[in-house]
């Protein structure tokens, strides 16, 4: 629990009425109770303060809190920026217990660092090193030589494969996988596929084939900072490692093929798919389901709307959208003009009635 006075210092933020007034939780106002600070950081959510009972609110700057009926109230800059201090200040946690559970299966080689949670019916390698303060939970699996830095937690069912490395305050959601071999196949003459991607449509004489591993010797290497979502996958590199820089953060159902190297401070939303061989640069966002073929490279600062498929290479600082991916302003005109398609026909279809007349 957390007095107003608390919570405000340590959100950097100013607050008004009883500081003493303490705090249990957060809710949304219209389920707020008295012990709970009410998130109403716009006025259409201020609305429903009073289908609550809260006595504190966190308000956009300059809300009459008084007329609202409260009896304190702590005022929000940025409300995003004051959610983020917030929801760390009050995150109760998964409740995984401190120290080793009995059925967890360590390697005697492997070395876990001051502090380090298991789970149940966790497994850690040969030779895997846990930074200090990290949390393993349960069924998670750590693979031999794998390295992650301190202050890591990973939630149930998380498995890392062998020889990758992991910075500093990794967070992984359950399911999340890393180290899978890479998705690599080669046919003993050429294929098909391969002189279709050549002519772009035309297939040749190619006869059916077998296709043939190509083994991944690389594996991967995570920066600080970085989070993983749900059933997230990164494979391994074929050669070199895969590579997630600092600060880049993978969203629910994120896949990235072999040897795409992620740069610092990315955004992969829900379902982004990302080929083989891709250099994605730095604070690069990607809206959910966006698709990424091979070898090609995205520059620093470009921001690609949900659904876009990015076939070629993509300046740095462009905003893109669409299928195929273009420029958003120009994918804004495309969609402009197809919607006055239908009457541009009936256009032409009068006109032609005319001349023919």
């Amino acid at each position: 629990m957390y007095t107003i006075r608390q919570i405000a210092e340590a959100l950097g933020a100013q607050c008004e009425g009883d500081q003493s007034l303490v705090i249990a939780s957060t809710k949304e106002p219209q389920d707020a109770g008295p012990q709970d600070l009410a998130l109403a950081t716009a006025p259409k959510y201020a609305e429903n303060l009073s289908q609550g009972t809260a006595e504190a609110a966190l308000l956009w700057e300059g809300a009459d809190w008084r007329a609202m009926g409260l009896k304190a109230a702590i005022f929000a800059t940025r409300p995003r920026m004051a959610m983020a201090g917030l929801t760390s200040m009050m995150d109760l946690g998964q409740g995984f217990p401190s120290g080793i559970h009995p059925s967890a299966v360590i390697d005697p080689s492997a070395e876990l660092g001051e502090g380090v949670s298991v789970g149940p019916l966790a497994v850690i390698g040969p030779r895997a090193q846990i930074g200090a303060g990290s949390v393993i939970g349960p069924h998670c699996y750590i693979g031999a030589d794998v390295v992650i830095g301190g202050a890591a937690q990973l939630r149930e069912m998380v498995s890392i494969g062998a020889r990758v490395t992991i910075g500093a305050r990794f967070r992984a959601q359950p399911g999340a996988r890393i180290g899978g071999d890479g998705f690599s196949y080669v046919t003993p003459e050429v294929s098909g596929a391969e002189t279709a991607r050549k002519t772009l449509g035309d297939q040749g004489d190619a006869k059916p084939q077998s296709w043939l591993r190509i083994h991944s010797l690389g594996s991967v290497t995570i920066g600080d900072d970085v989070e993983l979502g749900t059933n997230c996958t990164i494979d391994n590199g074929t050669i070199r490692d895969t590579v997630i820089g600092d600060g880049s953060k993978l969203d629910n159902l994120v896949h990235v093929g072999h040897n795409t190297r992620v740069g610092r401070d990315c955004l992969l939303c829900g379902q982004v798919g990302i080929s083989g061989s891709v250099e994605i640069g730095n604070n690069v966002v990607l809206g959910g389901q966006c698709g990424v073929v091979d070898n090609i490279f995205i520059g620093d600062g470009v921001i690609a709307g949900g659904g876009t498929k990015i076939l070629s290479n993509v300046p740095a600082g462009r905003v893109m959208m669409g299928y195929p991916a273009v420029k958003m302003e120009t994918h804004t005109e495309v969609y402009k003009a197809q919607r006055r398609l239908p009457r541009l026909m009936r256009d032409i279809d009068a006109l032609k009635k005319a001349v023919f007349k």
